[in-house]
């Protein structure tokens, strides 16, 4: 084992994990993650869920109780969920204190369903919140046209914000842009800006795979050498907007009231292809004052064999920008290809949430007490 993932928090990328149970809770091994390997968060989705209930492991005798109170399959499984996110968050809570607030960290998403629905998105942002009841906690909002005025909105009244299904660089100063009006709104309000923290969570791997299928398509030497090349490349380009919209007037003007950057977040890190390496979307996208979430199957590999030879970002736009435009020269449409993500993106998260509730109906069926 080397010491990469050391290596990689002293670069100033905070290590979260993505993924979330009730057995990785009770059995100790989240808290054995951030004592062994530099874990200073966690970040949950639809599909991680839906894969840790089904597995059942810890979810019985809750199940037990709520079928016995008659919940609807709704309401019994934001029971479920936000009890995880709040036992999480005490876990992660010293690393909390420890960072002033800036990671020990549980992300939770709104509805899938809501994400084109701006009202729903902020009023169910508002009850996640007071469910979970910790100020440890990220209340995941998704980056839809729909989502952004909900961003703005729930920052506003002074709730953390992990904006996630981000895709594009357009979308993403975007999203930039919705965080910093909201940081206006909350200030107008006299609220405290340096209680509220956000990130943004750019996704990474999907990008090859959708542009790597069209790349291979095409079938030209020139095509198969910009495989594998893109997703890097639009995520470099990402930290480099980012540098540039936390350097602004308008957000100097904020800082000074004691707002804190909202932190570029790099998503769906496990790489999709065998042919790459497995470390490829930790160890090409270090920088300073990112997140990097990881599977553990990610993790593993980093610190059996990842070489972080420091910042791996800054300098390399021109190069970014290159790989983008070649690409773009071969017909393949940029903005086709994200919207394309985003809206598959949308779509997973909401069958998983889907299956999710019916595997849930079906455990407080099976559960309920037998009448008399």
């Amino acid at each position: 084992m080397t010491d990469a993932l050391k290596r990689l928090s002293d670069e100033g990328v905070a290590i979260w994990l993505d993924d979330l149970s009730r057995k990785r809770i009770t059995s100790g091994n989240l808290a054995e993650l951030m004592d062994q390997s530099h874990v200073v968060g966690v970040t949950t989705n639809p599909s991680i869920f839906q894969k840790a209930i089904a597995g059942g492991d810890g979810y019985e005798q809750q199940l037990t109780d709520l079928a016995a109170r008659k919940l609807t399959v709704d309401e019994a499984l934001r029971m479920i969920t936000t009890a995880d996110v709040r036992d999480a968050a005490d876990v992660l809570r010293p690393l909390y204190d420890a960072s002033g607030g800036q990671d020990g960290r549980v992300s939770i998403e709104v509805d899938p369903r809501l994400a084109h629905n701006t009202a729903a998105t902020i009023a169910e942002a508002k009850q996640l919140a007071w469910l979970v009841d910790r100020p440890n906690t990220l209340i995941k909002i998704p980056a839809t046209k729909a989502g952004l005025p909900a961003i703005t909105e729930v920052i506003g009244r002074g709730i953390s914000v992990n904006v996630t299904l981000i895709f594009s660089l357009e979308r993403y100063r975007e999203v930039m842009d919705a965080y910093l009006a909201g940081l206006e709104k909350a200030r107008a309000a006299g609220l405290d800006l340096s209680l509220i923290r956000s990130v943004a969570s750019f996704f990474v791997s999907r990008v090859d795979t959708e542009i790597d299928k069209r790349l291979e398509k095409l079938g030209s030497d020139e095509a198969k050498a910009l495989k594998g090349k893109a997703a890097v490349a639009n995520a470099r380009l990402a930290y480099q907007a980012y540098e540039e919209v936390f350097s602004s007037d308008r957000w100097q003007a904020l800082e000074r009231e004691g707002a804190h950057k909202q932190r570029p977040l790099w998503a769906s890190t496990g790489v999709k292809d065998p042919a790459y390496p497995d470390t490829l979307y930790v160890t090409e996208l270090v920088a300073p004052g990112i997140v990097n979430t990881m599977p553990e199957a990610t993790l593993d590999a980093v610190a059996d064999h990842g070489e972080v030879t420091g910042d791996t970002i800054r300098g390399t736009y021109e190069q970014s920008q290159g790989e983008l435009d070649a690409i773009g020269a071969l017909g393949i449409s940029y903005d086709d290809v994200v919207q394309l993500l985003e809206d598959e993106g949308v779509e997973k998260f909401a069958v998983s949430w889907n299956e999710l509730l019916g595997s849930t109906e079906a455990e407080l069926k099976r559960l309920a007490p037998k009448e008399a």
